[in-house]
């Protein structure tokens, strides 16, 4: 399988340019995160991309750590945010283990990023270890569909691990909400808000507390 960095180092100047495919599923998420976020909050987010979230949010709250493990998505979104102006961020490269990263932070934020994380049960802890008492973790995580799902999603299983075998997709870990949700409290995070946005979502949306 292709290392996790080059690759999406090779995708990131198309990934920069890709439109958002459910805006409104996304501005609804987007909100409901912001509304756990205080003006003070010291935020991390991993496996960030191009920082597109982080720089939307960053006018909430004092200050986001952006992280990545692609240094090109990094270099990309450092651009964007001189470009847009925002000062209170910083960038870091460093994989889902975050082992140069050090807290406490009040936020953590990882849209998109736990499905392709191999070691998750480590990743959670670290995560819960950086979080400050009280602090929250917000994810939005690819799952399985509890019922019958759309075509796309098995065309995508069809074709994952031959589109892996020559490089064209990273690892991806395919849970049922309830197995993600079971990792969460195994790690000693308290689930105090979960569900899809809109409901054949196949993202979870879960806000988790330590």
């Amino acid at each position: 399988m292709i290392q996790a960095a080059k690759f999406w180092d090779g995708i990131a100047a198309k990934y920069a340019k890709s439109a958002i495919r459910d805006p409104e599923g996304y501005q609804f998420t987007l909100d409901r995160t912001r509304a756990y976020l205080g003006a003070q909050d010291k935020v991390l987010e991993i496996g960030a991309g191009t920082g597109t979230t982080a720089l939307e949010l960053a006018p909430s709250v004092g200050h986001v750590t952006i992280t990545d493990i692609s240094p090109e998505m990094i270099r990309i979104g450092n651009a964007k945010a001189e470009e847009q102006g925002i000062g209170n961020v910083s960038f870091q490269v460093t994989d889902a283990t975050l082992g140069d990263v050090t807290g406490p932070y009040d936020a953590i934020l990882a849209h998109n990023v736990l499905h392709l994380v191999d070691d998750l049960p480590g990743a959670l802890a670290r995560i819960h270890d950086l979080l400050a008492p009280g602090g929250v973790f917000i994810s939005k995580t690819f799952c399985k569909p509890v019922r019958r799902g759309p075509w796309f999603y098995y065309a995508m299983r069809l074709a994952l691990p031959l589109m892996q075998l020559v490089g064209k997709a990273p690892y991806v870990a395919i849970m049922r909400v309830d197995e993600l949700e079971a990792k969460l409290t195994a790690q000693g995070f308290r689930i105090v808000e979960s569900g899809n946005f809109p409901a054949r979502e196949l993202r979870r949306y879960i806000v988790a507390r330590r």
